[in-house]
């Protein structure tokens, strides 16, 4: 059913939601008096939650991405690691190559609800990255595009067999193309960056010295331009090009478009975010989506479009940034990988394959096979926990069964790891690091933890249905999906694990 008609004058004809790959929740403060575009509009003139958190464990961008639209955990999404995400090898890209599809996706998100009230609203969602373009629109057959390498803009057979014309047109210009050979250079004065240049990047042992320049040769220069601020705006040039085509918020109905940005992951991988990089980037962001509001508000009025902005997750800074040097930084770098051969070994010599026992982050699973044998599986997780938890730098292995009983008021891990995890889910175990620890030998910044560094994000929205203000309670992204419905005057479809943030909400609202 329609939304009622009285209510028609004040609804939006377009929500614009906003995800920036790994805008950790300190940045916004850390950078604000030095903000003048986007970021800056939004975090001053919206409603701006400092302290929003994703409150499940592996903070990873398939799991952040399926719980923003969507108001529930991962335990009720089933998308539970990039791995566990959208990979699906029954999709076909576009250009004939393995894709993606939101296939693992359990439930609905805010535009099945938008079209159950208005079976006439659609939807746009494009990204840098497959699952930041997917898994925002769960498995609503909704167009949606992500950057391929390329340097087209793709999508996959789940949504459609040929590329629209305006997606050829917009490929057809090769924007990517045109930055290679091009240096990225600081935006400001060296003195405007309290972060020390010169150090060595701790990925691909590349200097972390300004200049950086992309390869002249094409092919290279699209395939890198992930590591370098232009991919953004490619990529809300291609969403402003796609609202037009599209005419979405044009047709008297209410429309959505979904923008996640990834470029802030890629160099805040890459050169940490304590990085003179990670700063130049945050300015350079602001000034893209102020460009990109601005063009919104050229083809609507003001309030017309309500814009919600978060993060999939945040980051934690590299081992060396806490230690002060690698040598010390080697004991912060976790390594499971003896410890699973050790058991591993256990299990081949009760008949069963080594890979019965498999590990991602911090989860671990056991094949069916070997959970359906009991006695065994019980026998050989507790002589996993036993000797991962004697491996250094681990601070706690928990039992998931156990997981339900522990005090998820005043213990956050065990209560984000409870959020993390479908009961049907072969995972009997979850490793918990010490603080500032990482898994593997890594040698790039990194996230996953339930830790709050991964878990801490910005929250805003702006427009005329709330006010303006800095809120500082305890806020989740679960409670997004379920402000936005509250409204545009649209019902979630099942029971949300989120709450409508009304102390932001204009009176009347």
């Amino acid at each position: 059913m329609l939304w009622a008609a009285e209510a028609n004058a004040q609804q939006p004809d377009l929500v614009v939601f906003i995800a920036v790959d790994q805008l950790r929740g300190d940045y916004l403060e850390r950078f604000g008096p030095q903000l003048t575009g986007g970021l800056a509009r939004l975090k001053n003139q919206g409603a701006y939650f400092v302290n929003g958190y994703h409150d499940h464990a592996v903070t990873v961008t398939a799991v952040g991405h399926a719980s923003m639209l969507s108001g529930r955990f991962p335990r009720s999404t089933g998308i539970i690691s990039n791995t566990l995400g959208v990979p699906d090898p029954q999709a076909v890209s576009i250009e004939g190559k393995p894709s993606a599809s939101p296939f693992r996706f359990r439930g609905s998100v805010l535009i099945d609800w938008m079209r159950a009230a208005d079976p006439l609203s659609r939807a746009l969602s494009v990204s840098g990255k497959d699952r930041g373009a997917i898994l925002p629109i769960g498995r609503a057959q909704q167009p949606a595009f992500w950057y391929g390498s390329t340097g087209a803009f793709t999508t996959s057979n789940y949504y459609a067999d040929t590329l629209p014309d305006w997606v050829k047109r917009f490929n057809a210009l090769k924007l990517p193309h045109q930055y290679a050979g091009r240096v990225w250079t600081p935006l400001r004065e060296a003195s405007s960056y309290p972060e020390p240049d010169g150090k060595k990047a701790l990925a691909a042992g590349q200097p972390s010295v300004f200049p950086h320049a992309l390869p002249a040769d094409t092919a290279k220069a699209v395939a890198q331009l992930w590591d370098f601020p232009w991919l953004d705006e490619v990529n809300l040039r291609f969403a402003l090009a796609g609202l037009d085509a599209m005419k979405l918020g044009k047709n008297g109905h209410l429309d959505l478009l979904s923008v996640s940005l990834s470029t802030t992951d890629a160099i805040g991988h890459k050169y940490g975010p304590d990085s003179r990089e990670l700063h130049d980037q945050m300015l350079r962001l602001d000034a893209a989506l102020g460009v990109f509001l601005d063009s919104l508000y050229a083809r609507f009025p003001r309030d017309k479009v309500l814009v919600a902005l978060t993060a999939d997750h945040g980051v934690t800074s590299f081992p060396e940034t806490f230690a002060g040097d690698s040598a010390k930084a080697a004991a912060l770098r976790v390594n499971l990988a003896p410890v699973l051969a050790l058991v591993r070994a256990e299990v081949e010599k009760r008949g069963l394959p080594a890979n019965s026992i498999a590990t991602e982050g911090g989860l671990v699973f056991f094949s069916r096979p070997l959970l359906r044998n009991r006695a065994l599986s019980d026998t050989i997780a507790n002589l996993l926990a036993e000797r991962v938890r004697a491996v250094p730098g681990v601070e706690r292995v928990d039992f998931v069964r156990d997981l339900p009983r522990a005090d998820t008021i005043n213990d956050s891990i065990a209560r984000r790891w409870l959020h993390a995890l479908p009961p049907d889910v072969p995972v009997p175990l979850v490793v918990t690091l010490r603080d500032k620890h990482i898994f593997g030998t890594t040698r790039s910044a990194t996230h996953g933890s339930p830790r709050d560094r991964d878990a801490h994000v910005p929250i805003i929205f702006f427009g005329p249905q709330f006010k303006a203000g800095r809120y500082t309670g305890f806020v989740r992204t679960v409670d997004i999906a379920p402000t936005l419905a509250h409204v545009l005057g649209v019902l979630p479809t099942e029971r949300l694990d989120g709450r409508v943030l009304t102390t932001a909400l204009q009176a009347g609202w």
